[in-house]
């Protein structure tokens, strides 16, 4: 596939490279001189959607409420590495 580059430098990206690449309205797109080429990487917009609900099927227990911040502090002891792995909380 071929395009013209327009008056204004615009370059047209042809349908099937969008639809493949999941592209649409609103994406960021930044381009790069590579040697004698250009490179165009793409980024999706924010969006507005929930994501309420999507880790859900991580959980494997459920914790009441008045244990979070017991279990926030050993979660960051553990990550910090104040606390040997392997000792579970």
């Amino acid at each position: 596939m071929s395009s013209v580059l327009g008056a204004k430098g615009q370059l047209v990206i042809e349908k099937p490279i969008r639809d493949a690449l999941g592209l649409g309205r609103g994406h960021l797109s930044v381009q790069r001189l590579v040697e004698d080429h250009i490179e165009i990487r793409f980024f999706p917009p924010e969006h507005d959607r929930s994501l309420q609900g999507i880790l859900a099927p991580l959980v494997h227990r459920k914790l009441p409420p008045e244990r979070w911040d017991e279990v926030r502090a050993a979660a960051w002891a553990k990550a910090s590495g104040e606390v040997p792995p392997e000792d579970e909380r």
